[in-house]
């Protein structure tokens, strides 16, 4: 790996407040302890943020991690992050340390109130410095113009959510009901396989028959990627990156008249109710084994602690199950070659106290922790 992308984005699964993983009040995390590691899987088991708890996890298939997350919280509330990279790590790393930042930075120019639109201005601001980023390193690292990561953000505000996504992670609520739970989808998915996002496709380039093709067995655009949102992939939305010296397989053989992918979010703001129990945040890897009401059910019935940790072992039961063998011989499998049963999966569960949210702005835990660059 390189050196220059490499200091994109703090390495640590440590909080970035410090290293000695000490108990604090005001100014870091409460109950660092909890992190762990065990083979490809790190995890958090428990923590707190300024509206409730907190626990986290993520599990490595590929040579180098793709996934990257980070948990924000002080005045503003809760921020939480997940970065699904694809194509190289390099896109999702550069996020993980750039879009919470410009996120802050539209509040600070504001009165401090989130919104939609601040959400969205943060993601198009990412989107732009990186696609510099690109052209400033296109004779040295031309690579970095066919990664991309897909980006879900969830920010806790006052009593409200507000949910941002581009691609196919996906965040899932968990809302009591009588004695029992029910699980919310919140955020809108852009994959390819889904017929909505063909049609949308299909809508914006009415002249292009070549929008989506089914290769490989799944529905891709132009036959490369399955999603249609992103931020990078830049080579599908600018023309001047779809030319050599990228490889043959990622150029469009016709003129590009217009972006193919948008970095453009779909936001959901959802007003919290006393029923809201938690939020599960998690990348593809984890929904293409579980089902969102699996997932809720599991977090449900299960103790807080360790949780996402357990949503991960579920996920690696299911897979290991569909290639009938068993979940101990696939934890001996390693990083490359896991990634022939599996895909990174990061898992964020943020649990909700109602009374905090409705008390105003969180005052005594403030959080900054961000997932490793290397495992």
């Amino acid at each position: 790996m390189h050196k220059r992308p490499m200091s994109w984005c703090t390495c640590c699964w440590e909080p970035i407040f410090g290293r000695d993983h000490k108990e604090t009040t005001s100014v870091g995390v409460k109950n660092v302890g909890d992190f762990g590691k065990d083979g490809l899987l790190w995890f958090h088991d428990i923590g707190k943020h300024g509206y409730g708890e907190y626990s986290m996890a993520i599990i490595q298939a590929n040579q180098v991690l793709e996934d990257q997350s980070q948990i924000e919280s002080g005045p503003f509330g809760t921020y939480v992050g997940v970065y699904d990279g694809h194509g190289g790590p390099d896109c999702a790393r550069y996020v993980c340390d750039n879009l919470f930042k410009h996120f802050q930075a539209n509040l600070d120019r504001g009165e401090g109130n989130v919104t939609p639109e601040k959400i969205k201005r943060a993601f198009l601001e990412t989107e732009n410095k990186f696609t510099d980023l690109v052209s400033e390193m296109w004779d040295t690292r031309t690579n970095i113009a066919t990664c991309g990561s897909c980006c879900l953000v969830g920010v806790v505000c006052h009593q409200t959510l507000f949910v941002a996504n581009l691609g196919d992670a996906r965040a899932v609520l968990g809302r009591k009901s009588g004695n029992g739970i029910i699980a919310i989808q919140l955020s809108t998915e852009h994959n390819a396989n889904l017929e909505s996002v063909r049609r949308e496709l299909r809508d914006l380039h009415p002249h292009d028959d070549e929008i989506v093709v089914m290769k490989h067995g799944v529905w891709r655009v132009k036959g490369i990627i399955q999603v249609s949102r992103s931020i990078g992939d830049v080579y599908m939305k600018h023309a001047r990156f779809n030319k050599e010296p990228i490889a043959a397989k990622f150029r469009l053989p016709e003129p590009m008249v217009m972006p193919i992918m948008s970095a453009t979010p779909t936001i959901l703001c959802h007003p919290i109710e006393a029923t809201d129990s938690f939020l599960i945040f998690a990348s593809d890897g984890l929904w293409e084994h579980l089902t969102n009401e699996e997932a809720v059910d599991i977090v449900h019935r299960s103790p807080r602690a360790g949780i996402a940790k357990r949503l991960v072992k579920a996920a690696l039961q299911e897979a290991a199950k569909k290639r009938e063998m068993r979940y101990s011989d696939l934890r001996k499998i390693d990083k490359r070659v896991r990634r022939h049963f599996h895909d990174d999966i990061t898992v964020i569960v943020l649990f909700l106290n109602y009374d905090l949210i409705t008390n105003g702005p969180p005052n005594g835990t403030k959080v900054s922790l961000r997932s490793a660059l290397e495992h």
